[in-house]
């Protein structure tokens, strides 16, 4: 247990807990003490009454200074649904350009979703925008510089319940619905989606989403990269070793959308998820090099992912079942060391399935190395899909 205490003390920021110590000798099992540590700023408490309100609306909008040179920048508060239906609001980033658009139609709006993956408020993009460490600004740099409107959600919602598929679907829709009804954009406005790794979970569960949850949404496709797509692919890969602290930070993300896999934690999972409840991906990354952690130390369960409730969620957040109507890119490294290609060509063979428009595009390198090597071709991607001229009609990838 003590190698909890110091990593409480390196790891976590000191105003994270009041007593941790006392935490960590008795772990009390109370779910709203795995949550992340609530926002001071009255800006992102709605209104009562909110959850009346349609997807999608506006319940709050303020300025941002100094993100980006050349753009405005505006914080917004949106009316979303979380994994169960339940009204729940989101933040998301609009960046608009001062240049005018003078290309065909309404100037395009691209949803850039950030691999936010981490569980603590202060990683989110909305934040890490503003103080300019986001991993991502190049990216969003270059797609500013195409004279595009950008929105970048914090697409993992209010608990910040990382690899949730459904919250960051609709949180991702719903940030767009958002930014189109402002004055500069309008529902004529052509939309991209695009995100890599954990971005690439809302993304895609955002195109599988979009015909039922938000058709009015004029989508021209989406590129999905490093898709952590079956969380049961992932688990023999990323298990005790470097990977452990994102493993285990994405299925404290699922427990607070699923209170009942909560149940499965032992008193060492209630310590370690209490002391990492607002933990950021880097700080995940030390923990999973200097202190690599077993599910299994985590619960008493034998084989918890053969428990039917573990299966159900598990299926529930398979993105798969049903087809997007938009065009999709989906690409990934086949040298992959922790998401393995697996995963990837197994969407592509459920979405054909069901009758979509998809290019799966097989890259060589491992995860890390195919994200940046994707960056600049980015721009040139959402090009074409704008055109129609990424995707062909049908199913397009090896063996096909």
């Amino acid at each position: 247990m003590w190698i909890l205490v110091v990593l409480a003390t390196t790891l976590v920021p000191a105003a994270a807990h009041a007593d941790p110590v006392l935490d960590l000798i008795t772990p009390q099992r109370d779910p709203a003490s795995l949550m992340p540590t609530p926002r001071t700023d009255p800006f992102y408490t709605p209104a009562p009454g909110f959850e009346s309100t349609a997807p999608g609306s506006l319940l709050g909008m303020r300025p941002v200074h100094g993100l980006f040179p050349a753009a405005r920048a505006l914080e917004l508060l949106v009316r979303s649904t979380d994994s169960h239906d339940r009204a729940v609001p989101v933040v998301t980033t609009l960046l608009l350009p001062d240049a005018p658009w003078h290309g065909p139609g309404p100037r395009p709006l691209v949803s850039y979703n950030i691999p936010i993956s981490s569980v603590g408020h202060g990683c989110a993009p909305s934040k890490e925008l503003q103080r300019g460490v986001s991993a991502d600004v190049v990216a969003i740099q270059l797609l500013l510089a195409k004279n595009y409107a950008v929105v970048v959600p914090d697409h993992q919602g209010p608990r910040q319940a990382y690899a949730a598929g459904l919250m960051g679907g609709h949180a991702v829709l719903d940030s767009i619905r958002a930014a189109i009804n402002t004055p500069d954009l309008g529902p004529a406005t052509p939309v991209v989606l695009t995100g890599y790794s954990g971005g690439a979970i809302a993304t895609s569960w955002a195109a599988q989403l979009a015909p039922a949850y938000a058709p009015e949404i004029r989508l021209a496709g989406a590129m999905i990269g490093g898709n952590p797509v079956d969380y049961e692919l992932l688990l023999p890969r990323m298990d005790g070793n470097f990977a452990s602290g994102v493993l285990l930070a994405a299925a404290l993300g699922l427990g607070r959308e699923y209170p009942e896999l909560l149940t499965l934690l032992n008193d060492n999972g209630w310590r370690l998820a209490k002391l990492f409840r607002d933990i950021c991906i880097s700080q995940e990354t030390v923990l999973g090099v200097i202190a690599p952690v077993r599910v299994e130390q985590l619960t008493d369960v034998p084989d918890p992912m053969k428990l039917p409730l573990v299966q159900r969620i598990l299926r529930e957040n398979r993105p798969g079942a049903v087809a997007p109507t938009a065009p999709i890119f989906l690409f990934h490294g086949v040298d992959e060391i922790w998401i393995p290609y697996a995963g990837a060509r197994q969407l592509f063979d459920n979405w054909c399935s069901h009758g979509a428009r998809i290019r799966l595009q097989p890259f060589r390198g491992e995860h890390f190395l195919v994200g940046a090597l994707s960056i600049p071709l980015t721009t040139n991607w959402i090009e074409q899909l704008l055109t129609g001229r990424l995707v062909p009609p049908g199913c397009t990838g090896p063996g096909r």
